[in-house]
C-alpha cells in the first residue's frame, strides 16, 4: 500500500527535499527560537519564512510563509501569504492567501484568491480584491 504524501507537508519541521522543492529559495528565515519586536520590511522583495514570534508588521515580500510554530502579532502585506501558524492582525495578499489546517487567523483579510483548508480557524472579515474585475451592477 502506497503512503499518501500530504500536499503541504513542507510546512512541518521535517526535512524532505521532495516537499521543499516548492520553496527552494527562501531569502530570510526567522527560526522557531527567535522572538522579534518591531516591523519587518523586505527592501528587495523575496521570500521570508517565519517559524518564530514576531510582534510587529511585515511587508515588502513577494511571499511570506508562516510555519506551524510561527506567530505574528501585527499586519501582513505581501503578494502570496501561506499561513500554517497563528496570526493576530490584518492580512493583505495581492495574489494568494492560503490557510492550512494548523492555521489560526484573527483579523480581517483582503486577497485575490483564498484557500482555507479544513481545520483552519479564521475569525474576521474577508474581502476579495481583484483590479481586473469590474462591477456591472448600476443599482445603488
Amino acid at each position: 500500500m502506497m503512503k499518501k504524501e500530504k500536499k503541504w507537508s513542507w510546512l512541518s519541521k521535517k526535512k524532505d527535499n521532495r516537499n521543499n522543492r516548492k520553496i527552494s529559495r527562501v531569502d530570510t528565515i526567522v527560526g522557531s527560537s527567535a522572538e522579534l519586536n518591531g516591523n519587518i520590511f523586505l527592501k528587495d522583495k523575496g521570500i521570508i519564512r517565519i517559524d518564530g514570534h514576531l510582534h510587529g508588521d511585515i511587508s515588502g515580500a513577494d511571499s511570506i510563509i508562516i510555519g506551524k510554530s510561527g506567530v505574528i502579532e501585527g499586519d501582513i502585506i505581501a503578494g502570496t501569504i501561506l499561513v500554517g501558524g497563528k496570526v493576530t492582525g490584518n492580512i493583505s495578499a495581492s495574489q494568494n492567501l492560503e490557510m492550512f489546517s494548523s492555521a489560526r487567523v484573527k483579523g480581517d483579510i483582503k486577497c485575490s484568491q483564498l484557500l482555507i483548508e479544513e481545520g483552519a480557524v479564521f475569525e474576521g472579515n474577508c474581502q476579495r480584491t481583484n483590479s481586473e474585475v469590474t462591477s456591472t451592477d448600476t443599482t445603488e
